[in-house]
């Protein structure tokens, strides 16, 4: 279709807008690139500037993701649970894109955040109901272990188990393939920490 590679452009703009180097500047006058981590995502936010700012760079980015699948479903006519083999492969397609340009943002020189609340997004508006499995995973592991890098590299795995036992999602399963390898190559840095033991734990406090 003609306006395809339109949607995918839009999605990957979409993306691309670093919320949280935004909440960052416009509330706190810093830029988080230089703070904790230098991630500009929702952990790192939250570490720094407390819950408000983190929930609130959660939504903005969850949003980005969220938004241009749905738009896309829209546009191509696609209702929840009702993909074809083709039109799965479409709106993955759309929802790689948004998750790129959370990553790889062209307006911080290419460097953006890991892709967890973007991905957030894009699942709820693929998956429906369904999103509850990866979310599932990730709230047990961060409730027992505090650690928000290994509820997300678990729930990328429980995505993609998911998608290749459940018929329903199985459309989805190349896209979880590539969402679990770009998840576990943006966190390399928090599994070599994992493995040392000294990946920093995050606290539910309100500053």
């Amino acid at each position: 279709m003609e306006y395809y590679w339109l949607l995918i452009l839009g999605a990957f703009i979409a993306g691309a807008v670093p919320f949280g180097y935004i909440v960052a500047r416009v509330f706190f006058r810093a830029d988080i690139r230089e703070l904790g981590s230098r991630n500009i995502g929702m952990a790192n936010v939250w570490r720094n500037f407390g819950a408000d700012a983190g929930i609130a760079t959660l939504i903005l980015d969850a949003a980005k993701g969220f938004a241009p699948v749905f738009i896309a479903r829209y546009v191509l006519n696609v209702p929840f649970y009702a993909e074809s083999t083709q039109t799965a492969l479409m709106l993955s397609g759309i929802a790689l894109a948004a998750i790129l340009g959370h990553t790889f943002t062209p307006f911080l020189n290419f460097r953006g955040g890991k892709g967890i609340a973007t991905g957030l997004g894009v699942l709820i508006a693929l998956l429906g109901a369904y999103v509850l499995i990866p979310l599932g995973v990730f709230v047990i592991v961060f409730a027992l272990f505090r650690i928000v890098s290994l509820g997300s590299l678990t729930a990328s795995v429980g995505l993609l188990v998911a998608t290749a036992l459940l018929p329903a999602i199985s459309a989805y399963l190349y896209l979880a393939i590539a969402a679990a390898v770009l998840i576990f190559f943006t966190h390399r840095q928090n599994i070599a920490r994992l493995v040392k033991g000294t990946e920093p734990r995050l606290t539910l406090t309100r500053r």
